[in-house]
C-alpha cells in the first residue's frame, strides 16, 4: 500500500509538469511560457506530490528505504505525463501543441549526449535552489519567488528536465529506443545536478567546522 500510494503521488506530480508543459506549448511568449510553467512546480510543493528531480536531491540524506522509492516515483511521473499527453491528444489543443512538441523534440533527439547531460545538471541545479528556496525562505512570497525564478530560468536557458520531456515526447509522439535512451541520459543528469549542491554544502560545513 505504501508503495501504490508513492506511484499515485509520482503520478499527480507527472500530471501537474505535464500541464505546465501545456501552458508553455500553448503561448507564443518564452518568457510567460516559462513563467507560466511553474504551476506544475507550485503544484508539487503546495500538495506534497511527488517528482524525481526534487525528491532525489535529498537521497543522501535519507535512508535506503527513501532511495529504493525513486524508480517507484520515476515511474509514476512518466505515467502521469504521458497520461496526460494521451488525454490532451483527444481534443481540439492536441495537435497544435503536438506540432510545436515536435519541433522541440527534434532539437533535443538531434543533440549529442555529452550535451544532453550537461543541460540536465544545471537544470537540477537550478531545480534544488527553487525547492530549498521554497522550504527554508521565511517569508510567504519568498518561497513562491524561489519557485517562479528557479523554473522559468531553467526553461529560459534550454535545460533539461527529464518529467518534462516525458509529456513533450508523449506529446509529440516521439518516443523511440533512442527517445527512452535521452530520457535515461537526463535522469542521470539531474540526479547528479539534484545531489551537487547539498554535498558540496556538506564538504563546505565540515571545512567550516573544522576551523
Amino acid at each position: 500500500m505504501k508503495w501504490f500510494r508513492i506511484f499515485i503521488g509520482g503520478i499527480l506530480a507527472g500530471i501537474s509538469i505535464a500541464v505546465g508543459g501545456t501552458v508553455f506549448l500553448s503561448l507564443e511568449n518564452k518568457v510567460l511560457g516559462a513563467l507560466f510553467f511553474t504551476v506544475g512546480l507550485f503544484a508539487v510543493c503546495t500538495f506534497g506530490f511527488s517528482l524525481y528531480t526534487g525528491k532525489v536531491c535529498a537521497v543522501f540524506d535519507q535512508d535506503r528505504e527513501y532511495a529504493l522509492s525513486l524508480p517507484v516515483i520515476w515511474l509514476g511521473n512518466l505515467a502521469g505525463a504521458v497520461l496526460t499527453a494521451l488525454a490532451e491528444s483527444a481534443t481540439r489543443i492536441g495537435p497544435s501543441i503536438a506540432e510545436r512538441a515536435q519541433a522541440i523534440c527534434t532539437v533535443k533527439l538531434n543533440d549529442g549526449i555529452v550535451s544532453i547531460f550537461f543541460l540536465s545538471f544545471f537544470c537540477n541545479v537550478l531545480i534544488w535552489l527553487a525547492v530549498e528556496g521554497f522550504k527554508n525562505n521565511p517569508h510567504p512570497a519568498g518561497k513562491y519567488l524561489s519557485l517562479f525564478f528557479g523554473v522559468a530560468v531553467f526553461i529560459l536557458c534550454g535545460f533539461e528536465h527529464c518529467v518534462a520531456n516525458m509529456y513533450y515526447f508523449s506529446i509529440a509522439g516521439m518516443w523511440s529506443w533512442k527517445t527512452l535512451g535521452w530520457v535515461l541520459v537526463m535522469t542521470l543528469g539531474n540526479s547528479v545536478g539534484g545531489v551537487f549542491f547539498p554535498l558540496m554544502r556538506k564538504i563546505q560545513q565540515k571545512q567550516v567546522q573544522k576551523t
